[in-house]
């Protein structure tokens, strides 16, 4: 009956999605591959709509648009099933509460709404939604953590560590505090996915609701080339016809770049002082790349009450005369340090993390917009590298000058915000980079900054345990 269930709601939601991208106008439809990729009647799609039905009970719209890439969202549903209802060091309920307080930080009642109704679900104590202040002293002693890793991870310090685990009868045990650190990163990260995103609630949830593109009377949107545009970013003539703007070439000059550094890489590899110094350019000029829109939002009472300190944010780690330094993955990466301590204290997770990010470093359909067999190693490379490196984190095997290369500023401030402040995203950011590329092809995008980010926040934290621990 619940499979049964959750293949009408795929059908349903096929449909929305339809209807989200359909063309009146001509009665074709809007990036039609990507609704059929949503509304085929493909075995593995159902098998992953239905294995969300059964461990949710629900079909959200964040599966809706990570189903763009099957591969990615049968390993992010493993995982969170596992971190959420599988045994563990945590309980149930703690699980959902440190998830709450997790997407509250970004603001993110999409994500909060969620696990308040999770969190009622397993039976958790509901004077406790009234605010952190109401929660054990075990939790609320997590809010510093949980705020210092949302915002500045790179301030992390195994006094953090020491200061949960040895509070007396309020102490968090190794395994436990590993639990949460694992479950505050994929939430922070997820609220960046869903505000990259523009995830809405569902339709039948406060809040939800459905969206149709503007009507226009002159145009077929269907002639786009890849109905990823709006009537902003279209040029029309005095006879009022649309013809398409610079964005084509926008790709091609991409590709030329790509092939370019391919060559000089060939030709000749720099030197480790320049690759050093390359990088902390790059590090610099991360810190004066932000939006026109950049300004403080205020969150709402429903969100702020499970977090505090609600006016601290991201800041970059090297302004104010603060002097922090670089971490070298070479001396505490993942693969040799990161994931081995997570397995030890939380059995299998550290090998669910490891897939996952693997999975979204290395996705590739060798496409382009409107090309095809095309090599994107260096491109995903250098968006996963950028967001390391905004936040300190550095490989002393890459080089950095690719990164100006390849991302141009409109991709670096969507990146940032996606990263750093999600909640300040707006529609217009997503729309200015890559705008000749398909919605599936941003989706992928987001999927590896969330990725990046939750990894880079990861080291950050579990270098502290790990110094604490020697």
């Amino acid at each position: 009956m619940r499979l049964a269930t959750a293949a009408n709601e795929a059908y349903t939601a096929s449909l929305a999605v339809s209807e989200l991208l359909g063309c009146k106008q001509c009665g074709g439809s809007r990036g039609q591959d990507e609704i059929l990729q949503v509304g085929s009647e493909d075995a593995q799609m159902h098998t992953l709509f239905a294995d969300s039905f059964a461990a949710l009970g629900r079909l959200d719209n964040i599966t809706l648009v990570m189903v763009f890439h099957p591969q990615y969202l049968e390993s992010f549903l493993k995982t969170q099933h596992y971190l959420l209802q599988m045994d563990g060091p945590l309980p149930l309920h703690y699980r959902h509460y440190i998830g709450i307080m997790a997407a509250a930080r970004h603001q993110c009642s999409y994500l909060v709404n969620l696990h308040v109704n999770d969190f009622l679900h397993v039976g958790g104590d509901p004077k406790w939604l009234n605010g952190l202040e109401n929660a054990p002293q075990k939790l609320q002693n997590l809010g510093e953590l949980n705020k210092v890793l949302a915002h500045r991870p790179w301030l992390i310090t195994k006094e953090h560590i020491e200061g949960l685990l040895k509070a007396e009868e309020h102490s968090w045990s190794l395994a436990e505090l590993v639990h949460a650190v694992v479950l505050l990163t994929h939430y922070h990260s997820l609220a960046s996915f869903t505000f990259g995103c523009g995830i809405s609630p569902e339709i039948h949830c406060d809040g939800g609701h459905t969206f149709r593109p503007p009507s226009v009377s002159n145009y077929c949107i269907c002639d786009i080339t890849n109905g990823n545009h709006s009537v902003d970013e279209m040029q029309v003539n005095s006879a009022g016809n649309v013809s398409v703007s610079d964005s084509f070439f926008e790709v091609e000059a991409l590709m030329e770049k790509m092939k370019q550094l391919q060559e000089c890489r060939d030709e000749e590899e720099a030197s480790q002082e320049e690759m050093t110094s390359r990088f902390e350019i790059e590090k610099r000029e991360s810190m004066f790349v932000f939006s026109s829109d950049d300004e403080e939002v205020t969150p709402a009472r429903d969100v702020s009450r499970h977090f505090e300190d609600t006016s601290y944010g991201y800041k970059d780690f090297s302004r104010h005369g603060m002097h922090v330094p670089t971490f070298r993955v070479q001396d505490y990466c993942w693969e040799d340090h990161g994931y081995s301590l997570v397995n030890r204290l939380y059995p299998d997770v550290g090998q669910l993390i490891d897939e996952k990010f693997h999975i979204a470093y290395n996705l590739t359909y060798n496409t382009m917009a409107m090309h095809k067999d095309v090599d994107t190693s260096m491109l995903r490379r250098a968006i996963w590298n950028y967001i390391h490196c905004m936040f300190g984190i550095r490989y002393d095997d890459y080089d950095y000058g690719e990164i100006n290369q390849l991302l141009d500023r409109s991709f670096k401030v969507y990146i940032k915000t996606i990263v750093c402040t999600p909640e300040k995203v707006t529609k217009r950011m997503y729309d200015s980079f890559w705008r000749q590329f398909k919605h599936s092809e941003k989706v992928h995008v987001n999927l590896l900054l969330i990725e990046a980010r939750m990894q880079a926040e990861l080291l950050y934290a579990l270098r502290a345990i790990t110094r604490y621990m020697t």
